[in-house]
């Protein structure tokens, strides 16, 4: 996928996925408001293993579904 998406089509496209997107785009507290799907899976070791491989400058991880309750957040 070559072209920008927005929060909203990612999550509509990509339900209970882990998003690869590069160039994010952000609001004034970071938060990731679009950008470009460069990969996508229910697996987030995937994920990142992409990322690792893409090597992209700037990026961003975002997952489309629900977190688990007991499912922990590092910042």
């Amino acid at each position: 996928m070559d072209s920008i998406l927005t929060v909203s089509e990612i999550e509509t496209q990509f339900d209970s996925e882990w998003i690869l997107i590069s160039d994010p785009e952000t609001d004034e507290s970071l938060e990731v408001k679009g950008g470009i799907v460069l990969w996508h899976s229910p697996d987030r070791d995937e994920v990142y293993q992409k990322a690792i491989e893409l090597h992209p400058k700037c990026f961003a991880v975002l997952y489309t579904g629900t977190l688990p309750e007991d499912a922990a957040i590092i910042l």
